[in-house]
């Protein structure tokens, strides 16, 4: 009786133990890609853009009408030349980045970018080493 008991909680505790391992848990840091995406981010302004832009819109805007309404639209001119400036830099300093996102096994999601592109696809198990994800090696 008491041999089969004994018996019986070890294959329970190897069971037990067999699940965690399987399931990952003997790695805090590790979950699996769910995806791997390029995208497109703008870049930053320097203020250059934004700058000239605002000459530019100024001395166009300038140009427009007489009296307070001369006024009103060099000063309109101006704003808007200088957003324009601003968002034409950015757009003019874009970068072409890889993301890939990881779901953890603890059930966090991380996300993680790349400049070029990673050697991961969708699905592979991952652990986060230097705070970038590679393959598990078990």
């Amino acid at each position: 009786m008491k041999a089969r008991r004994i018996i019986l909680t070890a294959l329970l505790l190897g069971a037990t133990l067999g699940a965690q391992s399987w399931a990952g848990s003997d790695c805090s840091n590790c979950g699996v890609v769910e995806s791997v995406k390029s995208v497109t981010e703008k870049g930053k302004g320097s203020g250059l853009g934004l700058v000239a832009g605002g000459v530019v819109g100024g001395v166009l805007g300038n140009q427009v009408g007489g009296g307070s309404g001369k006024t009103l639209a060099t000063v309109a001119g101006a704003a808007g030349g200088a957003y324009a400036g601003h968002e034409i830099e950015k757009s003019a300093r874009e970068d072409k980045v890889w993301k890939v996102q990881v779901n953890m096994d603890q059930g966090k999601s991380r996300s993680f970018k790349f400049k070029d592109k990673p050697e991961l696809a969708s699905g592979d198990r991952v652990s986060i080493e230097h705070d970038k994800p590679v393959r598990y090696k078990k």
